[in-house]
């Protein structure tokens, strides 16, 4: 009898880069995962390669990029966009590559990332997530967990810098966890200012790559990687911080923005978001999810110019102000009858009205914010922190049958 011919093995997924050698870690993990069934390409044997009928039995291309790489961004975008159309996963592995070139990769359709050097069984893990993930997927398409709390949705926005609108945003929260004693209702706060956030310096909580991760990764998010992602202040209040990195606002679509929320909502009895100053692309997103959206002055002229700017922007989208609550940070007193004239005039001339009034809590305020606690754990007399408290109160939603008989 004749000797078999042994069949070559088929090519389960390739690297590329400029130069696999620059990347010896990869080649060794590649070995340990495909075995003799990966390949080695260059960026333009790639887009050639892709348009051959032996790419569909490609089940992942490794991404190797480097910061020598910058020049070769759009030919890489090419690359995982007609991977993509294909359905080949794509993984990057990235090193030195700075924030905004990685954002831009995986907005570009790739599936997820991890750095080089790899640490050990990086590749592995990673593989195993997208294997999984398209597993599910061909099964039935991903949903966020339903877990019955349809939350209410409480946004935060300062008008004007230093308007307040990070500590008004969490010390609400953290009132609203307070507000029921330890049948409260359970609070989530949102930092999706991912420039430069603060709720975590508020809080004295380090930010993790575990958000920039989960952010990365909003078309498969689940309870899960969303929880994962959140960090605990006292055992009571969640908190997902803005990402260790400074990034581009437009990081998320607004799809991917109302993703996040709708897990949160689905999670929570109570999400309070701290918006960037800015407004962007998804500010309608969440204006349109928000119960209530406080927008946060001071009696001065730039909060107002910048009030009636946002005001004509809403009315030129045909955006309802319902919504809105403008709340007048460093309010006069009661006693501060000028001050109170003041505000008035302002109010009128700007044709909103003032829902609420939070007095200067001084000096105690920077205080509590420098050590990393809320106004009520800090200065609980504090008259900024008294106001927000009753505010809360008014807030907070009503309990469940289950929390009034377990008190």
């Amino acid at each position: 009898m004749a000797g078999s011919v042994k069949e070559e093995p088929r090519i389960r997924a390739c690297t590329v880069c400029r130069d696999v050698r620059n990347f010896d870690l990869l080649i060794e993990d590649m070995e340990a995962v495909f075995a003799d069934s990966w390949g080695e390409l260059t960026f333009i044997e790639t887009v050639s390669f892709l348009d051959d009928p032996e790419a569909a039995d490609l089940e992942l291309l490794a991404i190797a990029l480097d910061d020598e790489d910058a020049a070769q961004t759009n030919l890489v975008r090419v690359i995982i966009e007609r991977a993509a159309a294909k359905s080949i996963r794509v993984l990057l592995i990235a090193e030195s590559l700075s924030p905004i070139l990685l954002h831009q990769m995986l907005r570009a359709g790739a599936d997820d990332f991890v750095p080089y050097p790899l640490p050990e069984n990086a590749l592995k893990d990673a593989i195993d997530r997208l294997r999984k993930t398209a597993l599910a997927a061909a099964h039935a398409k991903i949903a966020p967990a339903q877990n019955g709390c349809n939350g209410t949705v409480l946004a935060v926005q300062s008008l004007a810098g230093g308007a307040g609108a990070t500590t008004f945003a969490v010390n609400l929260a953290w009132e609203l966890v307070q507000s029921q004693g330890k049948t409260g209702p359970s609070v989530c706060i949102l930092d999706l200012d991912f420039q430069s956030g603060s709720v975590s310096t508020y809080l004295d909580l380090p930010r993790t790559e575990k958000v920039y991760e989960m952010l990365s990764q909003t078309s498969t998010l689940d309870t899960d990687a969303f929880y994962s992602a959140l960090q605990r202040f006292q055992e009571k209040l969640h908190v997902l911080t803005a990402p260790s990195d400074m990034l581009p606002l437009d990081l998320l679509s607004p799809d991917e923005i109302e993703r996040v929320i709708t897990i949160a909502r689905d999670s929570f009895d109570v999400v309070v978001i701290d918006m960037p100053r800015t407004i962007v692309h998804w500010t309608e997103t969440v204006l349109s999810a928000a119960q209530q959206y406080f927008a946060l002055m001071e009696l001065d002229m730039r909060s107002a110019q910048n009030t009636l700017r946002l005001i004509r922007a809403l009315k030129a989208d045909g955006l309802s102000m319902d919504r809105f609550h403008f709340v007048l940070n460093r309010a006069p007193r009661f006693t501060d009858l000028g001050g109170r004239s003041r505000a008035k005039r302002m109010a009128e001339s700007l044709g909103v009205s003032f829902t609420t009034f939070i007095p200067d809590g001084g000096t105690q305020v920077r205080d509590a914010n420098d050590h990393g606690l809320p106004l009520a754990e800090f200065a609980p007399k504090n008259p900024a922190a008294k106001e927000i408290r009753k505010l809360a109160l008014t807030l907070a939603p009503a309990k469940s049958a289950e929390k009034i008989a377990a008190e």
